[in-house]
């Protein structure tokens, strides 16, 4: 039973599958790892963007991910907001600043300390939803011969599910571990997941994923 079948019609369903949508892309050779936003201010409730109900199950989720990943040495990267000080950089976000409601708290952009990336694991910085705007991601993942992309992170309905359509437009096969994406908003993750795996990834339960990453020829 996929995670959005207590909310998807059949009706819904049948007309995916009327159009051939929702198939399974596979694995490429070359995969690398995303991990986007997750940070104190979108993982943790004391921060107005954050939501600990999703952000903590998500980072147990995306340790795992890291661990398997790093034994087979694939690329990391890292994703994590950018202060906004001029009007153009704040832009037409619908939402409030993310400062913590209690002092002392780590930095809203800071990755949480679980995830913590290693000296050779590039952090990214951004403004904009996906971790491809604006940045030399696409660079970085050339220069790895990547052609497989894991995408995690928070949330799947914003920055994880726009990270996933600029992958799928640079061609690069998408896989979103199911576990290892989170939302402030259970009904936006369900449909999210649901649409990107119509559409433009392959979104498979956490374990499959590893049993995949475990499956690759030693580098």
């Amino acid at each position: 039973m996929a995670i959005w079948d207590d909310l998807i019609p059949d009706s819904d369903k049948r007309m995916f599958a009327k159009a051939g949508m929702g198939g399974t892309l596979g694995f490429g050779q070359r995969p690398a790892v995303v991990v986007v936003d997750m940070t104190y201010g979108f993982t943790d409730s004391r921060y107005p963007l954050g939501a600990s109900e999703m952000g903590v199950p998500t980072t147990q989720a995306i340790q795992r991910l890291l661990e398997a990943s790093r034994a087979r040495r694939l690329p990391i990267f890292f994703t994590r907001g950018l202060e906004r000080t001029s009007p153009a950089q704040k832009g037409y976000w619908k939402m409030v600043p993310n400062i913590p409601s209690e002092p002392g708290l780590p930095d809203h952009n800071q990755i949480v300390e679980e995830l913590g990336p290693l000296e050779d694991e590039v952090v990214i910085g951004k403004l904009r939803p996906s971790a491809f705007h604006g940045t030399n991601l696409v660079d970085l993942l050339v220069f790895h011969q990547v052609d497989t992309l894991i995408v995690t992170g928070m949330t799947t309905s914003g920055c994880v599910r726009a990270t996933v359509v600029d992958a799928f437009s640079y061609n690069f096969i998408v896989v979103v571990p199911e576990e290892c994406s989170g939302d402030r908003a259970v009904v936006s993750h369900k449909v999210s997941l649901f649409d990107m795996h119509m559409k433009y990834a392959d979104v498979a339960p956490l374990d499959a994923v590893l049993n995949r990453i475990a499956a690759l020829p030693s580098s």
